[in-house]
């Protein structure tokens, strides 16, 4: 388990896949020295629902996992979100559950970028 903490940057809208799994990620900016790093995370099935309450902007603190997997010689890292809570004076309670990160693994194939093209980097 990690914990980070920064600013809402950006939230993406929720994704469905045809077998039923879904997702949803968003950008966190965290301070690190004189260039900042964007991070973005994904929540998966019953976590979703924990970015629906989410404001560009907002300060919060990820509780998170690191997934890593292969595919077609290729590898690939998600930063898993499981619980996210305000660190907003005044804002509105955690959003999160504390029943831990979730037990099973997105699919293969269901990684944050179109595995047919390169990727971005």
């Amino acid at each position: 388990m990690f914990e980070i903490s920064g600013t809402i940057k950006k939230i993406f809208d929720e994704q469905t896949f045809g077998s039923g799994f879904n997702k949803r990620e968003f950008v966190v900016t965290v301070p690190d020295g004189r260039f900042p790093q964007d991070l973005k995370f994904e929540t998966v099935k019953d976590k979703v629902a924990l970015v629906g309450a989410l404001k560009v902007g907002e300060k919060v603190k990820v509780s998170f996992d690191i997934r890593g997997r292969e595919w077609k010689e290729n590898y690939y890292v998600n930063l898993n979100a499981w619980k996210i809570e305000s660190l907003d004076t005044g804002g509105r309670g955690p959003a999160s559950t504390d029943d831990g990160p979730p037990l099973s693994e997105p699919e293969p194939g269901a990684g944050s970028m179109d595995l047919d093209e390169d990727p971005p980097f």
